[in-house]
């Protein structure tokens, strides 16, 4: 990797100025989605959806588990484990649980056996 040109300050500084520039438009940019993604309209769930929990079987509202939102992850497990794996949790692990009033269940289907022709 070729590192950038070595420059003078004041060149620098003009530099990161104009970057700055196109920072805040992405900043914007981005906002902006992410705004219209919020007003996107919702879809009623009307389908009886079950799952098999610690405590038993629960309906899509018992997951909610009283509080106001449900960040549902479907983790995929590779069949055959690898050594020296370090599992990464997704940045929502990190919202701060029931004070956040927010309910995280992980869930998973059976292992399915790959074909070791497609790996």
């Amino acid at each position: 990797m070729a590192l950038p040109e070595v420059v003078t300050r004041d060149e620098w500084l003009m530099a990161r100025k104009a970057l700055l520039v196109k920072e805040k438009e992405a900043t914007r940019a981005r906002d902006a989605v992410n705004a219209e993604r919020r007003r996107l309209p919702m879809v009623e769930i009307d389908k009886p959806y079950r799952f098999q929990g610690p405590a038993g079987e629960v309906g899509l509202l018992e997951l909610f588990d009283g509080r106001r939102q449900l960040i549902v992850e479907h983790v995929m497990f590779d069949p055959v484990p690898r050594q020296h794996v370090q599992p990464r949790l997704p940045r929502h692990h990190r919202l701060g649980g029931h004070a956040a009033r927010v309910q995280l269940p992980l869930g998973r289907r059976a292992r399915v056996r790959r074909d070791p022709a497609q790996r």
